[in-house]
């Protein structure tokens, strides 16, 4: 590698760094590697118009994976705006029919350009692509071709009809992100793990009550959680009149609120004092809530991954004597609604705290929980 490659690609690590803060990124030196020093501009000038981190973080991870499947397929770093036969590629590349394949290699992802992103990292399943991540990525790269003052073929014809052509040559099952829904009933086997004699202990009963409690918080929400952001509030009396601790969280704007629009949510009783318990042993009076904690037991000043958050109850899980592979962290976003769901909380109330936009999609699970006990499936 020449010397000014070599310098282009530390002033790129440089900028992403200095980005950070504000859209975490774990493997920068590979990005610098990958993304163009346009691409690069395009991510400040994202940051600097104050997108969501979450959607900064889903643009930077799809960008990175078109730029190296760009360059495994071309040799060259993406065209601004791309050419409607790269998009069409693109869609070959990732939505083909496993039974064409067992007869026609050709088809598909050349091997190749397989190996060469399992080779950088970019490419861990085997099979052809969900459709929605494909999807996912190609309105990413209208949207960033859009932010560069450019205009694509994303909406043709010609792209449109291979998408649906392939996504009807090979039907994929729609599955939920957790297998199984973390009701009442599960989260007490996982708060039974949680001893109260040590920080970790403490840590993730809070962040299990807390993310449960609260509506089904999604684990980036929960994971970038601030003290700054919590409000105690007057108590609330019990059904035997014992005042009950109450605070607010303010989430400030969400994946589904809009742009200027502070979202609220409540905690009251046991959640909050799980949470008042862990502020109060890892000594946090301000900054990040939830943080790691090393081997010796001290504790970090820097938040969670989000991917943490799922990691914990998957641990949970596992050390609760339950199927690992059946829950993840969004199992206690759709267990918030289930539960809700079971005890007869009328769905408008029970939206008011998941915040949930769509009636439609927080029904589903209203739906599901009104069949298993209904008339209706109950005929024998």
């Amino acid at each position: 590698m020449s010397s000014s490659a070599s310098s282009s690609i530390a002033a790129r690590a440089e900028a992403l760094d200095s980005i950070a803060a504000v859209l975490p990124i774990d493997r920068r030196d590979k990005l610098a590697e990958i993304l163009t020093d346009q691409d690069v501009e395009t991510l400040k000038h994202l940051v600097n118009e104050g997108m969501g981190a979450n959607t900064l973080r889903a643009l930077t991870s799809d960008l990175a994976y078109l730029e190296a499947w760009s360059l495994a397929s071309t040799g060259s770093p993406l065209p601004w705006p791309a050419p409607e036969a790269l998009l069409l590629k693109f869609v070959a590349h990732h939505l083909w029919d496993p039974a064409r394949r067992e007869h026609d290699p050709e088809h598909g992802m050349p091997a190749e350009v397989d190996q060469a992103l399992r080779d950088g990292g970019f490419l861990r399943t085997s099979g052809p692509h969900a459709p929605a991540t494909v999807g996912r990525r190609l309105a990413s790269w209208s949207t960033l071709t859009k932010w560069r003052g450019l205009s694509g073929a994303f909406a043709s014809p010609a792209l449109k009809s291979a998408i649906r052509l392939a996504v009807r040559a090979v039907p994929r099952p729609r599955r939920r992100r957790s297998a199984k829904a973390v009701t009442s009933n599960v989260l007490g086997k996982l708060l039974a793990t949680c001893g109260e004699d040590n920080l970790r202990d403490l840590r993730d009963r809070a962040i299990l009550m807390v993310a449960f409690a609260s509506g089904g918080r999604r684990r980036s929400e929960v994971a970038g959680l601030r003290k700054e952001q919590l409000t105690v509030e007057a108590p609330v009396a019990a059904e035997d009149g014992s005042p009950l601790p109450s605070l607010s969280i303010h989430l400030g704007r969400t994946k589904n609120s809009g742009a200027s629009q502070d979202e609220v949510v409540y905690l009251t009783g046991r959640p909050v004092e799980a949470l008042n318990a862990w502020l109060a042993a890892a000594k946090i009076d301000s900054g990040s809530v939830f943080r790691g904690i090393d081997r010796w037991g001290n504790v970090s000043r820097r938040a969670l991954d989000p991917k943490a958050v799922n990691d914990i109850v998957k641990l949970r899980v596992n050390m609760a004597g339950l199927e690992v592979g059946e829950f993840s962290a969004h199992g206690l976003r759709s267990g918030y609604l289930t539960e809700a769901a079971n005890r007869g909380i009328p769905l408008p109330e029970a939206m008011e705290q998941s915040r949930h936009r769509s009636v439609q999609q927080a029904s589903n699970y209203y739906n599901s929980a009104t069949r298993r006990s209904g008339r209706a499936a109950r005929l024998l």
